[in-house]
């Protein structure tokens, strides 16, 4: 069995048409066919059911085509620890993000990095906080920024690169949006717009507003930052979000306001496996994001 025969296999697998998949390879349909038939003969067994010029697998194909496509990955990341051990300056970094870092801490760090690594290729992976986490375990991503780091998972190892609070955001016609900072508590009675179930972000307001003894009303829920933030800009309800991602827009009709009382923030940082190495790439870049913040953060101060 060889490889070629292997991605001939799963090209025509996916299109189901051995001409299409013979011209997405740029070679003769001849020529795969005849691999294919080399293959299911080496093999013993049929993988497809020709119908004319279509195809489609039989169920043992099915099989060996679930086997084979974990196989070719596992090789294409052999490849690639290879070129990027002999080139590590053209490598690629893969990591992951939540949606309240996507719109500057995320481009601001590969835009300076960049500057120093230009060939230096990024795969991005967005999802939430938990999707994230699990996403590095199971090595679908080698690295992610997250908000707050985890805490207690023996199997990542989080770096902080930078604390933040958390501030108000509350529409302009709110009883409050003229102070210049306000309790937490003085939000009691308001309606919340808030994450769903199972985000983190919402964890950390439901958890701030339960250390004052009361439980949030939430009027809605979102899913995204930008949702959230449209929301309350639609008059639906006030939030504590972020205040990185106010830094370059604030929304039409909404003001924030800091909350003086008590503090509300999160770590902010990025997690990598503890049980692998990372790639030279995604090293340097790993190396680079905890210098870049520590000089941040010495200029700010």
């Amino acid at each position: 069995m060889e490889l070629k025969q292997i991605k001939y296999f799963i090209e025509v697998a996916k299109r189901e048409h051995v001409t299409e998949a013979a011209d997405a390879l740029h070679i003769a349909q001849s020529a795969v066919s005849r691999q294919l038939f080399k293959l299911e003969e080496e093999l013993g067994v049929n993988l497809f059911i020709r119908e004319g010029r279509n195809v489609r697998l039989t169920p043992i194909g099915k099989i060996f085509m679930e086997h084979m496509e974990k196989a070719v990955h596992v090789i294409d990341e052999a490849e690639q620890v290879i070129k990027e051990y002999t080139d590590p300056e053209r490598g690629t970094v893969h990591i992951g993000f939540p949606s309240s870092l996507a719109s500057n801490m995320l481009p601001t760090s590969i835009s300076a990095f960049r500057e120093q690594n230009p060939n230096v290729k990024f795969k991005l992976k967005q999802g939430t906080y938990y999707e994230l986490v699990e996403a590095v375990k199971k090595s679908e991503i080698n690295m992610a920024l997250l908000g707050p780091i985890p805490q207690n998972e023996p199997k990542l190892k989080g770096t902080i690169l930078f604390s933040e609070n958390m501030v108000a955001l509350l529409p302009v016609s709110h009883p409050l949006a003229n102070e210049s900072g306000i309790k937490l508590n003085q939000l009691r009675k308001d309606a919340f717009v808030l994450f769903r179930e199972g985000f983190i972000l919402r964890n950390v307001v439901v958890e701030a507003c339960h250390q004052l003894g009361f439980n949030p009303q939430v009027s809605f829920e979102g899913e995204d930052i930008e949702a959230i933030k449209g929301l309350v800009s639609a008059g639906l309800g006030v939030t504590l979000i972020p205040e990185i991602t106010l830094i370059d827009h604030l929304p039409h009709g909404t003001v924030k306001v800091p909350i003086i009382n008590p503090s509300v923030s999160r770590t902010v940082g990025v997690m990598i496996s503890a049980e692998r190495s990372l790639l030279p790439t995604e090293k340097r870049f790993y190396e680079f994001l905890k210098s870049f913040y520590m000089r941040l953060e010495k200029f700010q101060n």
